[in-house]
């Protein structure tokens, strides 16, 4: 016990030393943020609008997204990365990923929409009944009289408006709950 009461007396200074970043965390954080401002160039006007960024790195997004592949382009999202760097992304993460979600439900209601207009052109009547069971308050009337056009205008080879107008009703019919459909509706068109 004695040799430890020898050095409890002794106050030693502590020396401090600065702690270096590590540089490659600080190179895949800088990547992660240039991949994110290209990300952010492939928004529409509305969903860029949508993140609330900060004026000057919104107004570079927007300069961005119309610049071809140069050397340019690269120079400003670097200068993205840079801005985003000094300033808290997580926000702008979560914004993201749930405008990212939102276009991953709308790509596989585009997909159900068109399988029930493919299904209704094919099949006849038999897609018909099914679709009307399913969507009661549909308007019988007006998928056939928009099934009626859509044949009129293949067999004289006219522009396929009634196709059109088709999708858009039953994208309309289709109209779920906060973008969802239910399950019911999923496993159905599914199995086809």
């Amino acid at each position: 016990m004695r040799e430890y009461d020898d050095f409890a007396g002794d106050e030693e200074e502590v020396e401090y030393y600065a702690v270096r970043p590590n540089k490659t965390k600080i190179k895949k954080e800088i990547n992660a943020l240039f991949a994110m401002g290209e990300t952010f160039s492939a928004l529409t006007a509305e969903q860029l609008a949508s993140l609330q960024l900060p004026e000057n790195i919104h107004q570079a997004v927007r300069e961005v997204a119309g610049m071809p592949l140069t050397g340019a382009r690269k120079r400003l999202l670097k200068y993205i990365a840079g801005q985003l760097h000094k300033i808290d992304v997580e926000p702008f993460k979560e914004k993201l990923a749930l405008i990212q979600n939102v276009s991953v439900h709308s790509v596989r209601e585009h997909h159900q929409v068109e399988k029930w207009r493919d299904r209704l052109i094919n099949q006849g009547n038999e897609a018909l009944t099914e679709l009307i069971n399913q969507q009661p308050e549909a308007d019988l009337q007006r998928i056939r009289s928009l099934l009626r056009n859509l044949n009129k205008e293949h067999q004289i080879g006219a522009s396929p408006k009634s196709s059109r107008l088709l999708y858009r009703y039953l994208k309309d019919l289709f109209q779920f709950n906060d973008g969802e459909a239910s399950q019911a509706d999923v496993d159905n068109i599914d199995e086809d």
